[in-house]
């Protein structure tokens, strides 16, 4: 990685990886939250239609979960926000996840990509809305007043991903592309890095492994999010 100018500008892809540190599940763990249901059933516009009851129970279950004090940002988090307050450039943070730990850690460059689980989308008027309490089929629409007609915002499976024209922006101007903690199987996230690379930037990975794209990627860095990811901003910082 050649010296970085200070004009320079970074894009980061964070996906569960990251999260899982901090005591949250991905959809890989055995034993997990995801391991308990099918994806048809809680994460599809279809399973929603055939019993939003289940769903709204599911992502209860996991609103539940993050509001759990034991559930804090971790090092890797930390990092990735004192790399946007201290870089002169651009930091635009894309993540997969919908948990709210990069705000909590001070992020504020940041997409949501697959929605937040903090926040609530109204059938009747579209509009997104702050929530951290359970939904039922009985929980009123705060703007009409109407029971039934709220549903998480959070992009399933089917569903187009949120701000896609500024990510690929970024992506087209970006000298500094990041993935940290995500397997490279899920699209369009995972073109992320053909997309970088094809504008020149240079692009690194820091996972537990190789991902499905890692051929695309120029460096590597393999190991928990909360040991390499510190250590990569920090020489980030230092190439200024």
């Amino acid at each position: 990685m050649e010296k970085l100018k200070p004009e320079s500008s970074i894009v980061i892809l964070t996906g569960a990886g990251i999260s899982k540190e901090s005591g949250l599940d991905t959809f890989r763990d055995v034993g997990g939250v995801w391991s308990k249901f099918r994806l048809e059933d809680v994460a599809t516009p279809e399973g929603f239609a055939r019993d939003p009851q289940r769903v709204h129970e599911f992502y209860n279950a996991r609103r539940r979960n993050l509001l759990d004090p034991e559930v804090k940002p971790n090092r890797a988090h930390d990092a990735l926000a004192r790399l946007e307050q201290e870089w002169p450039g651009e930091v635009l943070l894309v993540t997969q996840n919908i948990d709210d730990l990069h705000e909590r850690a001070g992020s504020r460059n940041l997409i949501h990509m697959h929605g937040e689980l903090f926040k609530v989308r109204s059938l009747y008027t579209h509009r997104v809305l702050e929530w951290q309490e359970d939904l039922t089929l009985e929980t009123l629409c705060p703007d009409t007043g109407r029971p039934g007609g709220l549903r998480p915002h959070v992009v399933w499976f089917g569903e187009m991903p949120l701000e896609m024209e500024r990510i690929y922006e970024a992506l087209s101007n970006c000298t500094l592309f990041m993935s940290i903690g995500t397997s490279g199987t899920v699209y369009p996230a995972a073109n992320f890095v053909y997309e970088a690379h094809q504008s020149g930037a240079y692009t690194v990975e820091l996972n537990l492994e190789p991902s499905n794209g890692a051929t695309f990627f120029q460096s590597h860095r393999h190991g928990p999010a909360t040991e390499v990811v510190p250590v990569f901003v920090d020489e980030v910082l230092a190439r200024r």
